[in-house]
This record gives C-alpha cells, structure tokens and sequence, in this order.
C-alpha cells in the first residue's frame, strides 16, 4: 500500500525528512560519489534504529517483552510506516549506487579495450616463415591393433549365460 506524504510527515522527525528529500532520484545524481555513500550510511543507522524500535514494540504488544515507555503500545503503525519509508529511500540510493558502479564498470571496460588495442596495433606481426620445397608433412594414425579373442566362438553363447545364472545367483542373496 502507498505511503500519503501525509503519513510520511507525521511519521519522520525533523532530520530523517531532510535524508529522505535527500535520496530522491534528482538529488541523488547530484551528489558526489562520497556524499551518496556517507547518506546511504546515515539512512542505514536510522533505518536499522527503526527496525529495531518496531520489533521490540511489537514484541511489547504481545506480552513477549516488557514495556520501556511509561505505557505499553497499542499499537504500531507509525514504527511501521518509518520503517517502510526509510526501506524506500535506502533502496533509492542502493540503486543510484548501482547504476554509478555500472557507469564506472563500463568505462573501465572500454579504456581496457583501447589500451589492448593499441598495444595490438603498436606490436610488430609476425611474417610467417618462407615455404620450402618438399614433401609436406603429414600426420598419420596409428594401425589398429586386433586384440585376440580367447574364448571360440563356437563357445560364446553358452558362457554368456553361465556368466548371467552366476549374476543372478549372486544377486538373489
């Protein structure tokens, strides 16, 4: 379910508005690579904090753990919709993060590629040796080997079968 900036408002405190104006698409590409990752840390502490808030309130509402404030919660939605918010405005960043380390992944990349071309290009091919006359050179297998056979013919058909009762045999046990 969407999150009114209503909810947000009433939700957030002062200096948590302000991270998470700052982790709106445009102002996370005017960043630095330096501000983003300190504000992706911030937003980190806060969210985590947030977390831990809305776990423990709602272990309190369960009767699993005792109360730390003077009364124990009803409820707790707006731990909740801070979390979410806070989860939002992180994944913001994640992505920003993303797509600059595609960026600077990318350009490695092609500065690699010139770099192996021109040193390609720089390198002296090597001319491929004169021919020479004469009978050309050319590989040969080896003759097959015929392997002798020990037992006749006339024999096969009736060890094949002594071997298969002897099998089973062994089998049945």
């Amino acid at each position: 379910m969407a999150i009114t900036k209503k909810q947000e408002l009433r939700a957030l405190s002062e200096s948590e508005r302000e991270l998470v104006e700052m982790s709106g698409v445009r102002a996370a590409r005017a960043m630095t690579d330096a501000e983003l990752n300190r504000l992706v840390k911030r937003l980190r502490t806060r969210r985590d904090r947030a977390r831990t808030v809305a776990e423990r309130q709602r272990r309190e509402m369960r009767g699993k753990a005792r109360p730390r404030g003077a009364t124990p919660p009803k409820a707790d939605e707006g731990s909740q919709v801070k979390l979410e918010v806070l989860t939002a405005a992180l994944a913001r960043l994640d992505t920003e993060t993303a797509r600059r380390g595609e960026i600077k992944a990318k350009a490695e990349l092609v500065a690699s590629a010139k770099k192996a071309l021109a040193l390609k290009q720089k390198a002296k091919t090597a001319t491929p040796p004169a021919k020479t006359r004469g009978p050309a050179k050319v590989v040969r297998g080896k003759a097959r080997v015929e392997v002798e056979n020990h037992v006749p013919r006339s024999v096969r058909g009736s060890v094949r079968s002594q071997v298969a009762k002897a099998q089973a045999k062994r089998d049945s046990r």
